[in-house]
């Protein structure tokens, strides 16, 4: 495929402010790979994390550091950037500001397949079968999305308000399997849809990680596409992408990095609309390092929410989906007002 309008990502020179922000987002990262599992009810210093990481540590600071915190760090930059990238395709394939991964039911998808195992398969199947059921949901909606906004072809505006449709369906299901279900399982399923990276584990990193490595370079290798989508379907197709083809490619990339991070932590809100306009202000519009920079700013911005969630309010932990809630709320109010004059 041509690289149409695409930086290169492969030449890294620190001339460019392009590169200088991807590399301090990269170090961002790395710095709260270290601040996590030292912040806390106990506070370990840098040295202290380090070698607990290496096994030299303290039995009590290395339980606390390899079985509780520095997971639920990991798990969280793995989800943001999930959610980061997943909202940066669909803003791009969609050409709309306020897209999010929910616009096209995934979040609502991974949302009923998540609750109706809670309440008819949890009693007799494991629990370690839930993530499956997430992803499961997500891709089986968004595949009902993008075939009934099938129409010699897949519009924009099309997959937008048949995805709004959809999502509106799934929540009424969501909602009505809760309100039936049993007081337990109400309360299980309200704190997965709330959203919170309580509980992580090694496991749900090995799970994320070759998801997050594996389609964000490939993400990338559509970029230049998605800058050639942004002139509309004509021009693009004119400068020699195959729109269909790579517009259900980039959307299949996106429901399953969104179905993945939300398998993992539950249906965490906004940050895949957030991260995606954070990462075009710092870094401009070319889809390319938007990508790599939403993907940061996602990782980043979620471990905000959850570092503040056990540690603000301790001994409560608040599950990170409220703190995401509480900036993005006002923020997508912010957007609808800027772009008021474009719908």
């Amino acid at each position: 495929m041509k690289r149409l309008g695409n930086a290169p990502l492969g030449t890294f020179s620190l001339k460019t402010r392009t590169n200088r922000v991807l590399l301090l987002l990269f170090l961002a990262a790395v710095a709260a790979c270290m601040l996590g599992p030292s912040l806390g009810n106990t506070m370990l210093s840098p040295l202290e994390v380090i070698r607990a990481m290496g096994g030299d540590g303290e039995g009590a600071n290395e339980f606390i550091v390899m079985n509780s915190r520095l997971p639920r760090t990991l798990v969280s930059i793995l989800v943001g950037a999930a959610l980061g990238v997943s909202g940066a395709l669909l803003q791009g394939v969609v050409r709309n500001p306020l897209a999010a991964p929910d616009i096209i039911g995934v979040t609502g998808g991974a949302s009923v397949a998540a609750v109706a195992f809670l309440t008819y398969a949890s009693g007799s199947v494991s629990i370690g079968w839930l993530p499956g059921a997430a992803v499961t949901g997500a891709l089986v909606v968004a595949s009902l999305t993008y075939s009934l906004a099938w129409k010699k072809g897949v519009t924009p505006i099309r997959l937008v308000l048949i995805g709004i449709g959809i999502a509106a369906v799934m929540s009424a299901l969501t909602t009505f399997m809760i309100v039936v279900s049993s007081k337990v399982t109400a309360s299980s399923a309200y704190l997965w849809l709330t959203g919170s990276i309580y509980g992580a584990s090694w496991e749900d990193i090995f799970a994320m990680l070759p998801v997050v490595l594996v389609l964000t370079p490939a993400a990338l290798l559509f970029a230049g596409s998605l800058n050639a989508q942004q002139f509309g379907d004509d021009t693009a197709s004119g400068l020699g992408v195959r729109i269909q083809v790579h517009r259900f490619i980039l959307l299949f990339i996106s429901v399953v990095l969104a179905g993945a991070a939300v398998a993992a932590a539950g249906a965490i809100g906004f940050v895949g609309l957030i991260a995606p306009h954070i990462a075009r202000t710092l870094i401009g519009r070319t889809f390319g390092p938007v990508i790599a920079a939403s993907a940061f700013v996602g990782g980043l911005l979620l471990f905000g929410a959850d570092l503040a969630a056990r540690t603000i309010f301790y001994p409560v932990d608040v599950p990170a989906g409220v703190f995401t809630a509480a900036v993005g709320a006002p923020f997508f109010l912010f957007l609808l007002y800027r772009n008021r004059n474009h719908f």
